[in-house]
């Protein structure tokens, strides 16, 4: 019934859900401000342009906005073409690949470098690996229950999360695991299998979690910071001072002083403690009822998606979103140990902030096509 419903869709550009990128719109204006309050002092030290991180920002920000309006407008339903699927699945793969050949920096092989331009593409593999999933769960939902059906999953997510691995980086590796793991219990796939997969993935994680010194340091100073204060407990208990130094309603925009050289990474991965310290308990809390309300309009669309290919995409990228800011506000509250996942939408980074704008704009194309579908009908 599906397939003969679906051609006949009425495609009404720009039908999509307002509430949901009024949402997306406001937190990237948040992210925008707190950028440069977070930023300009770091600029003008080392680029002698306090407006330097801003800008690039608002690049990133406008680059991403503009590219969601033309997805809008398309009506050809791309991101459900294998050839698209598979062929974005191997760039991202290629460029995770293409990393380890590129300069390092701080003994990290995450970006790729081209004519000025730094993109790191573990943040577009979070795409690819839902947009896969997606297809590959909804053509095989009848054989989900086989061990043989789940074979060339299971080894492209291997890949993907090794190749993150060795970068290395950890965190990212494990959201990319958790979010997997989520959308393979969304397709289908039996609890059985999950624990297996989570068995041998514990294996995988702990070894390299053990082979670096400096990530059992991160879980030490999570547990107890106050031992070592001074050095491995410092990011921890400078990031809750912001916070608590906040109050109800903060210490005023750009009044910060953690982020005068204290607070290390206060753009981009500890940026949510600055906003907690400049603008108090209030905005940590409107900050985290706007990503939760993300959640709901999120989950809302993949309810009302038109097929089961639109339900779990819908349902992985805006679980990806969420489950990134909830685990980033997690690590600078101090509940969790520090992993270098940046805030979704607000953390300074072309990357996470164009491929964040790009997974919304998917979201809000499949909103689209369900508005126009329901209006037919």
């Amino acid at each position: 019934m599906k397939k003969s419903t679906m051609p006949k869709e009425l495609f009404k550009p720009y039908r999509f859900d307002k509430p949901l990128l009024i949402i997306v719109l406001i937190l990237i204006a948040f992210g925008l401000i707190m950028v440069f309050s977070s930023s300009a002092i770091l600029a003008s030290e080392k680029y002698q342009n306090s407006f330097y991180f801003f800008v690039h920002q608002i690049f990133g920000a406008g680059l991403g906005i503009v590219l969601l309006f033309v997805l809008l407008a398309v009506k050809k339903l791309f991101y459900q073409d294998p050839y698209f699927i598979y062929g974005l699945l191997l760039v991202s793969l290629g460029l995770l690949a293409l990393c380890f050949v590129m300069p390092a920096i701080e003994n990290t092989n995450r970006w790729i470098f081209f004519s000025g331009i730094r993109f790191q593409p573990s943040e577009l593999a979070k795409i690819s690996l839902i947009l896969f999933f997606a297809f590959y769960f909804s053509r095989k939902q009848d054989k989900l229950g086989e061990w043989q059906t789940l074979v060339l999953p299971l080894t492209v997510l291997g890949l993907f999360v090794l190749l993150i691995l060795k970068e290395p980086d950890y965190g990212t590796a494990l959201l990319v695991l958790a979010l997997s793991t989520v959308m393979l219990y969304i397709g289908g796939v039996k609890l059985k299998h999950l624990i297996y997969l989570g068995i041998a993935s514990s294996a995988v994680f702990g070894f390299y979690l053990f082979q670096a010194s400096y990530r059992m340091e991160r879980i030490f100073s999570f547990i107890s910071p106050e031992k070592d204060p001074l050095g491995s407990g410092f990011q921890a208990i400078q990031s809750k001072y912001a916070v608590g130094a906040g109050g109800l309603f903060g210490v005023s925009l750009g009044e910060s002083t953690q982020k005068l050289f204290f607070l290390p990474c206060a753009h981009t991965d500890y940026i949510f403690a600055i906003l907690g310290e400049e603008l108090g308990l209030l905005g940590t809390l409107s900050v985290l009822v706007l990503f939760v309300l993300f959640l709901w309009r999120g989950l809302l669309i993949s309810w009302r998606a038109p097929d089961l290919f639109s339900q779990i995409t819908a349902a992985g990228l805006t679980l990806a979103i969420f489950m990134q800011a909830l685990l980033n506000i997690s690590i600078v509250l101090g509940l969790g140990p520090a992993t270098g996942l940046p805030l979704p939408l607000i953390s300074f980074g072309r990357s996470s902030l164009l491929t964040t704008i790009l997974s919304v704009g998917i979201i809000l194309h499949i909103s689209q096509r369900r508005a126009a579908f329901k209006k037919k009908r």
